[in-house]
Order: structure tokens, then C-alpha cells, then sequence
């Protein structure tokens, strides 16, 4: 699994700049809301899901993003959807519960994840993650966002949460 230093690297080599603040763990977004203040852009959730089919899913919205699960498998054309096994987690993003991320993607070295992306999150400039452990928020620029998908092959599915449709 790749680390924290890891995924510096990786975005160094893609050209992706970054910043980053060093800080307590957080393990829920309410947590975080003194660390925010301090950190311009999009603050993010990020849900680690299965669904009844099998399939694992990332979802990465804006904090204050309310994400219904009974409904959302209609939008995004997977089954039932649930909060997925930490094992799985740990296997697919590398991270433990705290600490899910989009950055975890590098990671998914074998596809077996679907990504949705927010698509008030999709907006925002910068973004902000864990990268990799939740005792630090790492931003980037919503071009760099997308440079570092682009580089691991993802395109994510934006889902506009506040109509519940694709965008």
C-alpha cells in the first residue's frame, strides 16, 4: 500500500501542487470544523460503500452534503448500497475508518472501485482530503483534483445530490 510519502511523490511527478496541514485526527466532519476555518475551499465526507451486488463504491461530497443511500443506487445503477467492511477498505484505499479519501484511489491498484463525486464538490476550488490518515488535510486545486484522476485512469460519475441525478 502507498503512503502518505507515497502520494507526494505521485503528485510531484504529475505535476499536482499541493498544501497541507498537519493537525489532530478527525474522525468525523464535525471534528474538523476549527481545522476548516483555517482552510479555504471544499471540505470533504467520503463514504466507503458496497453494494448488494458486490460492487465497492467511493463517494466523495462537500461536508455538508446530505447523501441518501436508499435512493442513491436508483441514480448510480448499482444495487442496495451499505457502508463496506473495513478489511475491504483497508484492501482497496489503504486507509482505516477516519480516514477514507479519494486520495486512497491511488491505491485501488486492481479497479474495484466505482468513484461518485459531488458535483457541488466538482465546483469547488480548491478541494481538500486526508492524505491517507486523518491527521492532516491536503489541498489541491480542482484542476490538480482532476489531473491526479486522469493520471490513475479514473473518471469519476457526478451526481448532483441536491436533485439526487446524474450531472
Amino acid at each position: 500500500m502507498k503512503t502518505r510519502a507515497d502520494l507526494f511523490a505521485f503528485f510531484e511527478a504529475h505535476g499536482i501542487q499541493s498544501s497541507t496541514l498537519d493537525h489532530p485526527p478527525v474522525f468525523r466532519v464535525e471534528e474538523g470544523l476549527e481545522i476548516k476555518k483555517a482552510l479555504p475551499g471544499g471540505h470533504t465526507k467520503n463514504l466507503f460503500l458496497k453494494d448488494a451486488k458486490g460492487q465497492l463504491w467511493l463517494i466523495s461530497a462537500l461536508g455538508e452534503t446530505t447523501i441518501d443511500l436508499k435512493r442513491l443506487h436508483h441514480v448510480i445503477g448499482s444495487g442496495r448500497l451499505s457502508f463496506g467492511p473495513q478489511e475491504m477498505m483497508v484492501q482497496t484505499l489503504g486507509v482505516t475508518p477516519g480516514s477514507v479519501t479519494a486520495f486512497g484511489l491511488i491505491n485501488d491498484t486492481e479497479k474495484r472501485l466505482r468513484f461518485v463525486l459531488d458535483k457541488a464538490l466538482a465546483r469547488s476550488d480548491p478541494v481538500n482530503f486526508h492524505p491517507l490518515g486523518n491527521d492532516a488535510t491536503t489541498a489541491v486545486s480542482q484542476a490538480d483534483f482532476r489531473k491526479f484522476l486522469a493520471a490513475l485512469g479514473i473518471e469519476p460519475m457526478i451526481v448532483d445530490f441536491e436533485t439526487l441525478t446524474l450531472a
